[in-house]
């Protein structure tokens, strides 16, 4: 039996038992852009998708979860793991936001929780066998002391960030023995980033081509190691980074710099080559002013975009471009996000995640002008946390995407054609304000040029310099789930005083 065919008859005969949503059909050819179809799933965040485009692989917060999407139209659960690690005196592992598969050994997935500092609740790398999705079957747990937000897998090495408020350093975990056989952090390469504030250079994520790893550090830029042996990482370069004596200072002023651009270095994924690199940068709003009835309330920031890099040369990347977030009613962090969050590259498409303010499929095939092909986006239903790539081509390709829900709609995950097209009646992102009629002037920055010194945030005629207070967001539970953890531990001391 063929795998595909395995895994209709898997989704049949393993369903039972399990919650799923129906989900509709659109086709794409000919008609409006649209997805194809959708299933539910609790708690989607990050999903990855296995090399024949058929299998995606879920964070769930609470678990993990495959999907057949083999049949774009009729995407559907085989296999819903949740409370792992439940038999740990902490356990289960909770706060799941991320799963990778091996690129190099795709029958091999790694699991990794919490994403943020959670007590007495266990936390650590979970190693799960694959190579029958609709039975996926545990091999190992590693224990941490730390929350891991963030990971990548690649020949048996499971690259993790720890966020200890310390050195916020990357870890390498040999998955056969489970053993730490390499550590790198900022202080590597200067011992004064010591002095920088922990919430303004955590290690939100990192990404591995070949022998090359690309570390997100927030406001501490990307940096670039050759890690040809995982046991001695060694720098070749950087991305954006400012001078450490930039960001050092009282933690308590770096609260809402933290949140705010420039900075903000979130995602980052390269192409195929390798050459190409993508940044992508995750940002809020700050309101300030309004403390009188003759002063002005204004917005500090804004949502960022996802810059674009040549990184041929690791010791000199040079700048292409900046893609733009869409525009938001209320770009606070109560607001309506529509900063930039997961993407991935291939064949010279970008394939971009914007929270509520959809997905998109740029032509990056020169960086320096990239081209929009697609935008999806319904802001009421979905917010998406990544978009990811199963199988190319316009004519049978499509692409999925995670929707981690709405106040008006559950998470999902969701499959897209992978051709151009524009969408029916496209809800306008600026009319989602609600009550209110305090005005607002959006005077921060949201990218980053050559040097990574900040830039005008790029606005339209249709992105009036006016916004609406109390635009209703995600609220505290659910805003802390998607922040980087720097920005959590802003928000939890911010609480406590």
């Amino acid at each position: 039996m063929h795998r595909r065919d395995f895994l209709r008859a898997g989704a049949l005969l393993g369903a039972s038992g399990l919650s799923l949503s129906t989900s509709t059909r659109a086709d794409a050819h000919p008609g409006p852009y649209e997805p194809f179809g959708h299933v539910d799933v609790e708690g989607a965040k990050e999903a990855v998708v296995s090399p024949d485009g058929t299998v995606a692989y879920l964070a769930a917060t609470t678990g993990y979860v495959t999907v057949d999407i083999s049949t774009p139209d009729r995407p559907s659960v085989l296999a819903e793991i949740r409370n792992p690690v439940d038999e740990h005196e902490n356990g289960p592992l909770r706060g799941i936001f991320d799963v990778k598969l091996d690129v190099t050994d795709p029958d091999t997935l790694v699991v990794v929780g919490p994403a943020n500092p959670l007590p007495n609740v266990v936390a650590g790398a979970l190693v799960v066998d694959v190579s029958d999705p609709a039975a996926p079957e545990r091999v190992s747990f590693f224990e941490t002391q730390y929350p891991i937000h963030n990971c990548f897998v690649r020949d048996g090495h499971a690259y993790l960030t720890r966020n200890d408020g310390e050195a916020n350093a990357l870890v390498v975990i040999d998955l056969e023995s489970g053993e730490t056989v390499g550590e790198w952090s900022l202080t590597d390469a200067d011992e004064a980033w010591a002095d920088v504030p922990s919430e303004r250079r955590p290690l939100h994520d990192v990404s591995v081509y070949e022998d090359t790893a690309y570390l997100a550090y927030w406001d501490a830029g990307t940096w670039i190691l050759d890690v040809s042996s995982p046991a001695d990482p060694t720098l070749l370069g950087s991305v954006a980074a400012p001078d450490p004596s930039e960001l050092s200072g009282s933690p308590s002023g770096s609260r809402g710099e933290a949140l705010v651009p420039p900075g903000n270095h979130h995602y980052v994924a390269t192409d195929e080559s390798g050459t190409l690199l993508g940044v992508g940068k995750e940002s809020w709003a700050q309101r300030i002013g309004g403390n009188d009835e003759d002063s002005e309330t204004r917005l500090i920031g804004g949502p960022s975009g996802i810059d674009l890099w040549d990184v041929s040369d690791p010791a000199a990347p040079e700048y292409r471009s900046t893609i733009d977030p869409p525009p938001s009613p209320d770009p606070t962090f109560s607001g309506v996000w529509t900063t930039a969050h997961n993407f991935e590259f291939h064949d010279g498409r970008l394939y971009s995640a914007w929270y509520r303010g959809g997905v998109k499929r740029h032509d990056v095939s020169d960086p320096t002008n990239p081209e929009q092909l697609t935008w999806w986006r319904m802001p009421d239903e979905a917010s998406f946390w990544t978009a990811q790539l199963a199988t190319p081509g316009a004519e049978t390709g499509y692409f999925v995407g995670t929707s981690w829900g709405t106040p008006n709609a559950p998470s999902r995950l969701y499959t897209f054609p992978d051709h151009a097209g524009q969408q029916a009646s496209p809800p306008d992102l600026m009319a989602n304000a609600s009550n209110g009629s305090t005005t607002d002037s959006l005077v921060g920055t949201a990218a980053s040029g050559t040097n990574g010194s900040s830039q005008t945030q790029s606005r339209t005629d249709h992105e009036a310099d006016t916004t609406t207070a109390g635009t209703p967001g995600f609220g505290t539970e659910i805003g802390a789930g998607a922040l980087g953890i720097a920005s959590w531990r802003l928000l939890q001391r911010a609480r406590r005083e």
